[in-house]
């Protein structure tokens, strides 16, 4: 019984918008909202991305969650919603999308820590920020991994456009991220 009043504090001290109580969630249902992705994904990297989100949009959603009511099945939905859109977006751009073996397998039990997760949903803000032709640009570049010669033939404009581009793009993002540098260590 003291296992479920402590739960049900900690999805209180969640809706009431509690940064700690979101870790708590994190630890206890990280892993199972990865299953939930993977099912839907079949892909490891795809997964923690959804998962990742997931956490996101429940944070952002925190107020409108219910305490009265078990809170694994609302961030299981939301996990499943995260994955499905994940897949819906980029189904489109499969080209750009990893081959399945192209990443490594997670180990079993494993999943992104909190700040991971913040770190990542920080970049995909900075990326969300970009222009459509500059994150075209990025992904095929370090998503897909391609040549700057491999992007103008693909997206059939001229390399020193793809050149600019990506500068321009890699600048932009340098200077969002720049607060996730670590301070140099004083001497």
């Amino acid at each position: 019984m003291a296992g479920k009043d402590a739960m049900a504090s900690v999805e209180q001290r969640f809706a009431a918008g509690d940064t700690g109580a979101l870790r708590e969630l994190y630890d206890r249902y990280a892993g199972r909202m990865y299953a939930v992705a993977y099912r839907v994904l079949s892909d490891h990297g795809y997964a923690a991305d959804a998962v990742q989100q997931a956490f996101v949009q429940a944070w952002r959603a925190a107020g409108t969650y219910d305490p009265d009511r078990s809170i694994g099945p609302w961030l299981y939905a939301i996990t499943r919603h995260a994955a499905i859109d994940l897949y819906r977006r980029d189904r489109d751009h499969s080209t750009i999308r990893p081959e399945p073996g192209e990443l490594e397998a997670v180990p079993a039990g494993h999943s992104p820590t909190m700040e991971q997760t913040w770190v990542v949903w920080q970049v995909r803000a900075a990326l969300d920020a970009l222009s459509p032709n500059d994150q075209t640009i990025i992904k095929l570049a370090f998503h897909a991994g391609l040549s700057h010669l491999e992007i103008s033939r693909r997206l059939d404009i001229p390399i020193g456009t793809v050149k600019s581009r990506s500068f321009r793009a890699q600048r932009k993002l340098a200077e969002s991220l720049r607060h996730l540098r670590p301070e140099p260590a004083s001497a």
